[in-house]
């Protein structure tokens, strides 16, 4: 299969780096926006060193796509999921019963920017495979 365009590969490496980042935030509890979605909620150390070995699994799922373009479908599927999941923690009473009143406005920003990063993987996904 032809490789994934430029623009589509340097995206999904970004991905990876992001993850990466994303791993090592969790793994340290390194509490910052984008690298935790839910940056200003209890939580448990344990919990957050499991999250960042699943995140070495999207790390490794996108770098993979980024070097063979029938594995970017995997990946869309796995983010259009998490996408999902981030989606249903935002609107759950648990998330709203540990904001005591406070706005879920910069989770759903964060929520939004995934999507945002989903959308445009797929696009350029889609045109790739209409030039292959």
């Amino acid at each position: 299969m032809n490789p994934n365009p430029a623009a589509l590969r340097i995206l999904l490496l970004a991905g990876v780096a992001y993850f990466c980042a994303m791993a090592v935030a969790h793994f340290f509890g390194i509490k910052v926006p984008l690298l935790f979605v839910y940056y200003d909620v209890p939580y448990h150390a344990y919990q957050d060193k499991i999250i960042s070995f699943a995140v070495v699994a999207y790390a490794c799922l996108f770098f993979a796509a980024a070097a063979r373009r029938e594995v970017v479908p995997a990946a869309l599927v796995a983010l259009a999921v998490t996408v999902l999941g981030l989606a249903a923690v935002n609107l759950s009473d648990a998330l709203a019963s540990v904001l005591d009143g406070r706005s879920t406005a910069a989770y759903w920003l964060q929520t939004a920017l995934f999507a945002g990063y989903l959308v445009v993987l797929a696009v350029l996904h889609l045109r790739a495979g209409r030039t292959a």
